[in-house]
């Protein structure tokens, strides 16, 4: 059992950085949606969530991935996925969400492309 979800944000540079923690299922999935849209509101150039504190997602959990990157998208920015766990990062490459998502294995790896990129 996983405790409750939370979420974190911090700015970096141009880079909002969004930590998610606990399950992305279909019972948290509102709450990670909620959080987020907050943060994604401050209209930053590049977003980084990082999952390496989430144990676990379903189709819920990737539904909010892929709403998260078509809003930021809309807005002209770019948003990027570090940190995924092994059964996580199975989990995207299974529903093709990393064909759509870059991934890398670091917060700081993503936030030095999105620099070079942004």
């Amino acid at each position: 059992m996983t405790e409750g979800p939370s979420v974190v944000a911090r700015v970096s540079g141009v880079c909002l950085t969004v930590q998610f923690g606990g399950d992305m299922d279909w019972r948290t999935a509102p709450y990670f949606r909620d959080r987020l849209l907050g943060e994604i509101a401050r209209g930053p150039r590049c977003v980084v969530l990082d999952l390496s504190s989430v144990p676990f997602c379903d189709s819920a959990g990737v539904s909010v991935l892929l709403w998260a990157w078509r809003q930021v998208e809309g807005a002209g920015a770019v948003l990027v996925l570090a940190c995924a766990r092994p059964q996580v990062a199975r989990t995207l490459t299974l529903t093709g969400v990393d064909s759509v998502l870059r991934m890398y294995g670091s917060v700081a790896e993503a936030q030095r492309e999105m620099a070079v990129d942004g």
